[in-house]
């Protein structure tokens, strides 16, 4: 699974996770930093990569439009990026699940 991690997530993510999710990207590094969530969203769908955010937004997009782009939505609240990595790594058997379910348009992790 490739992964873009959205604004409100530290690009850091993308070098500690590179083993577990390779040749995922960080909008800041395809020049989305600023970019409305439809940019975003159509970045993400036309190069096939699941949105990860900690942005309710994207959610919502989702559940109206349904996926592709996939969404994994992170429900932490103020957690640091340690908290993410450890997150993303320790639920990848739910990650894998949801990459598996042709229907699935978001995972909520928490």
């Amino acid at each position: 699974m490739r992964l873009l991690f959205d604004q409100n997530l530290s690009w850091r993510l993308k070098g500690a996770l590179a083993d577990l999710y390779p040749e995922s990207v960080h909008v800041r590094e395809v020049d989305l930093a600023t970019a409305p969530d439809s940019t975003v969203w159509a970045f993400a769908r036309f190069h096939d990569l699941t949105i990860v955010t900690k942005d309710s937004d994207f959610h919502q997009r989702s559940f109206l439009l349904g996926a592709p782009p996939r969404v994994i939505w992170i429900r932490r609240g103020n957690c640091s990026t340690e908290d993410v990595i450890r997150l993303l790594t320790l639920r990848r058997n739910s990650i894998d699940a949801f990459e598996a379910d042709p229907e699935a348009a978001f995972l909520v992790l928490a």
